[in-house]
């Protein structure tokens, strides 16, 4: 596939995307969650428009992929060769004294008392 015609379906669904963004602010009004929404898509619309002016590089496959692998509860992380790594990652608790001396998030700060 050409990168035009790639551009072209990334348009055709940016512009659905548009007008299911518009049907949003016709149910739910000026709200926050549809006001993030709607600036994520001007982020996509403006991220394609820069796209279609630069000069496509060599065809590659995408690196960087990870994927949690729920069967061993290990990370599964693939290689630019294709190849995956399993990362296990133990269900063993850690160690309570890495924790000593650190405040709970919403729990509030613990501050020493001075009685």
């Amino acid at each position: 596939m050409s990168s035009t015609a790639e551009l072209g379906d990334v348009l055709r669904a940016l512009s659905q995307l548009r007008t299911g963004v518009d049907e949003l602010y016709g149910r739910y009004g000026d709200v926050a969650v549809v006001r993030r929404i709607e600036n994520d898509l001007q982020r996509l619309e403006i991220d394609v428009s820069e796209l279609s002016t630069a000069v496509p590089g060599p065809p590659r496959q995408r690196s960087g992929t990870s994927t949690v692998n729920t069967a061993n509860r290990g990370m599964s992380t693939q290689r630019e060769s294709g190849q995956r790594d399993i990362i296990e990652v133990p269900d063993t608790p850690y160690d309570p004294s890495w924790w000593q001396g650190v405040d709970d998030e919403g729990v509030g700060g613990q501050s020493p008392r001075n009685d």
